[in-house]
């Protein structure tokens, strides 16, 4: 199943994608794609719907953040070794994990505010993991039973928020609008191996990141077990597995991102994303 958001900031529905390629409302069964309706159980009276009897939605209405309520947003960083060399950096012993404020989080077609004062604001393509069941202690070898499914993650990052304004990251990570997700949250049941999907993200039509998740050091489930050794994670929950090379700062010279630039990303069966930067006031 495709599911996702849709209408106005703050008043989105819940919808999901029929075989044609519609949109159709799931309000009338859901409340919202959050919590228990991502379960196992909450997934499955979902597929059992007649999509068919579900009402249409209109073609050109805005798409939201695929997941509402979101309790964790959690992210891997230098996940991928050719990425940390670019970075300049040693491929971690242990994954390297930060958060991202909810507040960061917005649809996959919003634009992205290059936040005052920043002139290294990069990006980032990424899958994300969409949690499903409350995982504590769980193995490698069940993790993924644990999980909804997976969407897109563009984590926007400025660097030198990141790397210079002392501590840890979060400070180049949490600005707003810093974290699109979607366009579809994509059951896990349609993505056979999450260890074997293709990554790309362009700027204005020039392709920057092209990688596949083949090469991630610590893959999706070994993140979800090991998460789940430190922290409880819960229903809509999400993980951000890292980024493979390509980014702004790992360019000789450096290339960031300036108002009205476009990024488009995507990853094979999640779909695509596009976002136009734009200067916060």
């Amino acid at each position: 199943m495709k599911l996702l958001r849709f209408g106005p900031l703050g008043h989105e529905k819940p919808g999901i994608l029929d075989d044609a390629g519609n949109i159709r409302d799931l309000s009338a069964h859901v409340r919202d794609l959050s919590g228990e309706v991502l379960s196992p159980e909450g997934l499955r009276k979902i597929s059992e719907l007649d999509l068919g009897q579900l009402p249409l939605v209109e073609e050109n209405v805005r798409i939201g953040a695929c997941v509402a309520d979101v309790g964790k947003f959690v992210c891997i960083g230098l996940n991928y070794s050719d990425h940390a060399a670019e970075t300049g950096s040693e491929v971690p012993s242990e994954p390297v994990v930060f958060m991202k404020p909810t507040s960061a989080i917005v649809g996959p077609y919003d634009n992205v505010r290059i936040p005052r004062g920043s002139n290294k604001t990069d990006w980032e393509v990424e899958l994300g993991v969409v949690i499903g069941s409350a995982a504590k202690y769980v193995s490698p070898e069940d993790a993924l039973e644990y999980v909804a499914g997976y969407c897109i993650v563009n984590d926007i990052s400025e660097r030198d928020y990141q790397f210079k304004r002392q501590g840890t990251w979060d400070k180049g990570k949490c600005c707003d609008t810093f974290g699109p997700i979607g366009p579809w949250l994509v059951s896990r049941d349609e993505i056979r191996d999450p260890q074997n999907l293709n990554l790309w993200l362009d700027v204005d039509g020039k392709r920057f990141q092209d990688g596949s998740t083949k090469t991630m050091v610590y893959d999706v489930s070994f993140l979800v077990s090991y998460l789940s050794q430190f922290m409880t994670l819960h229903p809509g929950d999400i993980i951000s597995t890292g980024t493979p090379p390509g980014v702004g700062m790992g360019q000789r010279p450096e290339v960031y991102l300036r108002a009205g630039q476009k990024m488009r990303l995507g990853i094979s069966g999640l779909g695509e994303q596009q976002q136009i930067a734009v200067q916060d006031e």
